[in-house]
Parts: structure tokens; C-alpha cells; sequence
């Protein structure tokens, strides 16, 4: 599998280049956050030599165990958290990433903030909206955005970049992704990170500006 992850980077930024083509989006406006979850420093590996420098984890232990080394070895890296970040991890969370994309409840983002404060270090932050309102699934539910996003800016001035969301698997992603860019527009955001494996070039047609995308690139999760 090793040899294939270069291989299928560039698939992929091919793949997301012809979207950007079809759907009149400049060149080069949608990043790629490499999904690396589950996967070691030598799965990652292919991916760096090829020259890629965004990824996304899910979870702030896994990736302090593998980020700090492979930093040593490749400059410019950008490394976003995209799964569900618990309070009691924020301080490592601050340390380690570059943006948060899963801000989405009062609790965190204060705990953010503070955590900002006090280092003096303010990373990227994304508001994840529960687009579909699934009970079991992380996000600030669509109601509820506005005054949240109001919340993190205004009162605890947070560096709210933009949204994320995780569409349903049983639904059609397209009306996700325009919900999602409509609270975006009303609320000044530029940054939407939605679209996955399965679903980016409908992300890159409704305004994606970032694509989360790992199985296509490094194989079944290790």
C-alpha cells in the first residue's frame, strides 16, 4: 500500500482540480486536509515525500503520537483536528493543531478560549453544525448556529474561520452542503469543509473550500 498513496494523492488532486474546472471554481481554491486517522507515520510517509502538507485527525492522543515527529522531519506541515474534541484534551489539542474544526458547544469554546489566552496562541476554528440534527453525531444544531457563531466571535473572540459539517450517510449530501454554505453566507464565513471520499466534487459544486478525504488515498483505515 505504501507505494500506492502517492499514486493516489495525485488521483485525488486531479480528481478535485477537474470539479473545480467543471463547477467555474478558481484553480487551486479547494484544499485537500489528507485524512490520515488510523494510519502510522510510514502509511503518511508517501504522502509528505509527495508533497502534501494538510491533514486531518481525529483524535488528539493518535496524532501527538506520530505529528510531532514527522513535523521534525517536514516543514509547513498544517494539522487539523476533525473529530469531536472533549475539554479535558484542549490543552493538547491547542499544542498540536493548527485549526479546529469541530468547535461546537459553549463548553469547548470557552475552554478554547482560555486556552488561547493564556498561550498567547490563537489556531483556526471551525463551528461543526449538525446539518442533519442526528442525536449521535457532534455539531451545533442549524437553529442554533447564528447565535453560537455570535457567542465564539463577539463575546469570547474566538478566530472563527468558518463551518464544517458530516452530511447523514443516508442522505443526499447536496442539501447538507447548501445549508451549511447559507449559514456560512449570513454569518461572513469563508472557509466550508464538507465533502468526504464519497461525496467532495458535490462539496466543491455547493462552495467547499475544503475537502476531507482519507480512504482514497491511504487505503481502508489501518
Amino acid at each position: 500500500m505504501q507505494e500506492k498513496v502517492a499514486a493516489n494523492l495525485a488521483a485525488v488532486k486531479a480528481a478535485i482540480a477537474r470539479a473545480e474546472r467543471i463547477w467555474k471554481r478558481p484553480e487551486g481554491s479547494v484544499t485537500l486536509v489528507a485524512v490520515s486517522k488510523t494510519h502510522d507515520a510510514e502509511r503518511i510517509r508517501p504522502a509528505l515525500d509527495a508533497g502534501h502538507r494538510v491533514f486531518g485527525e481525529n483524535r488528539v492522543q493518535e496524532a501527538a503520537a506520530k505529528w510531532p515527529g514527522l513535523r521534525a522531519e517536514y516543514p509547513g506541515i498544517s494539522l487539523h483536528l476533525i473529530g469531536p474534541l472533549q475539554t479535558n484534551k484542549v490543552r493538547d489539542a491547542v499544542a498540536l493543531f493548527d485549526v479546529i474544526e469541530t468547535v461546537d458547544r459553549e463548553k469547548l469554546a470557552r475552554a478554547l478560549a482560555e486556552e488561547f489566552a493564556r498561550r498567547g496562541l490563537w489556531r483556526d476554528c471551525l463551528i461543526q453544525v449538525n446539518t442533519g440534527e442526528e442525536p449521535q453525531k457532534a455539531g451545533i444544531a442549524p437553529a442554533e448556529a447564528d447565535a453560537f457563531i455570535r457567542l465564539c466571535r463577539d463575546e469570547l473572540k474566538l478566530p472563527v474561520r468558518g463551518l464544517m459539517c458530516i452530511p447523514p450517510v443516508d442522505e443526499e449530501p447536496s442539501l447538507h452542503f447548501a445549508l451549511l454554505a447559507k449559514i456560512a453566507r449570513r454569518n461572513g464565513l469563508e472557509i466550508l469543509s464538507m465533502g468526504m471520499s464519497n461525496d467532495f466534487e458535490t462539496g466543491v459544486a455547493l462552495g467547499a473550500t475544503h475537502v476531507r478525504i482519507g480512504t482514497a488515498i491511504f487505503g481502508e483505515r489501518g
